[in-house]
């Protein structure tokens, strides 16, 4: 898969004229896009992870997550001969697909797969527009019972943007007739000119008809290379939320009814030293501390947006430090804080979806997640710098239980919260504090 390591990468969004200027006002009087027709997804349907194959252990993860997205190369079902009669469900290289997502399935998770075909020449195509479209047919045929979706490609940027396009619209077609049900998604857009991780909105002009979603990948960065340093995502001096609002506006104004999934966010935490040579010399990776806070408040900051889905990268690692080298939930399988942190998220909000931000400014932020059954949660966290009390109206509720965000197995830390005159008031940090309230 692709690990992205090469020297000067850099996921930005070029934004459209004077667009930047509006979001950035948006996303600081609390005006978000929204859809006012739709309601937000509930938290389950939300969280999802970045996955591999037959890497993946179901039932590790099941904690953290229910929607998962998994790279899938093409080359695997294809070797390399384009022109290949797949055999599905064996990939050519001897994977049975049935035995990797079937227990997926089993273990109740939805998923979705990124068709990676970067590692296959444009040039090598033996007929890209036949072979393109037989391939999509049949893999749509294969497994639209275990899979509810299919990205057509990942970060392509080594095809060009005319070859590239034939090759969306040819699968898409194929994937159309093999599987009708199978919702179709790009490869990650962006607006402006494409660039070599991400492929430009323009090229789709014209073939709404053959995508229901659109997807993004965004990181929380303050530089790109040579540091890539990143940041909490609701950070106001980075453009992380800008650039993903300035996406979901596009899609009001050009899309409507498409959903946008953000299928690449994260943060990297090693245990080693950085390399003192070569091209991350100068990389800064994250604590463990701040991957699970960051992590867990980038998911609350994303469920405020339009977004309809957040997938995090990545789900394990191997502790190696540079870019993308140590980005998950597990190291080598076994849990670090984030995945505590976001297993709890999950148990707490699961089954409750985004209702308005109460507050949010540098002093602190509350955000109410409601569920089906009107039970509601105030969660509440400092961005950064000293605790400072948060003051919030409960109306008319009362404070059932007030959970801290944990960092490792066991119960979460409770906290005594003092109530006077119907309002609640603690002392937010960077630690998210959950309040579940009830009838008085």
């Amino acid at each position: 898969m692709n690990r992205r390591t090469s020297a000067g990468r850099s996921v930005k969004f070029a934004l459209l004229p004077c667009l930047h200027t509006f979001v950035a006002l948006a996303v600081l009087t609390g005006s978000l896009v929204q859809g006012a027709e739709k309601p937000r997804p509930l938290m389950r349907d939300f969280m999802g992870l970045c996955v591999h194959t037959v890497q993946f252990k179901p039932a590790l993860y099941a904690p953290v997550t229910r929607l998962l997205r998994d790279y899938h190369p093409v080359a695997w079902d294809l070797g390399d001969d384009t022109s290949f009669a797949t055999k599905f469900p064996m990939a050519r290289n001897g994977v049975d697909w049935t035995k990797v997502y079937g227990p997926w399935k089993q273990a109740g998770y939805r998923a979705h797969a990124s068709l990676m075909f970067d590692d296959i020449p444009p040039a090598s195509w033996k007929d890209l527009l036949r072979d393109a479209h037989a391939y999509g047919k049949a893999f749509g045929a294969a497994h639209a019972a275990l899979l509810e979706a299919a990205e057509i490609g990942n970060e392509p940027g080594k095809y060009d943007d005319p070859t590239y396009r034939t090759l969306f619209e040819a699968m898409a077609r194929g994937l159309r007739e093999g599987a009708p049900e199978l919702r179709i998604a790009t490869c990650a857009v962006n607006l402006g000119p494409s660039g070599r991780y991400s492929k430009s909105v323009d090229l789709l002009a014209g073939l709404e008809s053959l995508y229901d979603v659109l997807t993004i990948h965004n990181y929380p960065e303050i530089n790109s290379w040579p540091t890539w340093a990143r940041s909490y995502a609701e950070d106001p001096k980075i453009k992380f939320l800008s650039e993903i609002e300035s996406v979901l506006q596009w899609r009001a104004e050009h899309a409507p009814g498409k959903e946008v999934w953000l299928t690449e966010f994260g943060w990297d935490a090693t245990s080693k030293p950085r390399p003192t040579t070569g091209d991350f010399a100068k990389w800064e990776g994250s604590t463990e501390t701040q991957q699970a806070l960051w992590t867990v408040r980038g998911y609350l900051a994303l469920s405020a947006t339009a977004l309809d889905r957040a997938y995090l990268y990545f789900f394990n690692d191997d502790d190696t430090p540079h870019l993308h080298g140590s980005s998950g939930l597990t190291r080598n399988f076994v849990p670090k804080p984030a995945f505590y942190a976001v297993a709890h998220l999950q148990s707490t909000l699961g089954t409750f979806r985004f209702s308005k931000a109460v507050r949010r400014d540098p002093g602190g932020f509350v955000y109410e997640y409601i569920s089906d059954k009107k039970e509601r949660v105030l969660v509440v966290w400092k961005p950064e710098g000293a605790p400072a009390g948060v003051r919030m109206n409960l109306d008319g509720a009362r404070i059932i239980k007030a959970e801290r965000t944990p960092l490792k197995a066991g119960d979460p830390e409770r906290l005594e919260v003092a109530v006077a005159d119907g309002h609640a008031e603690i002392m937010a940090d960077e630690f998210p504090v959950f309040l579940t309230l009830g009838p008085q």
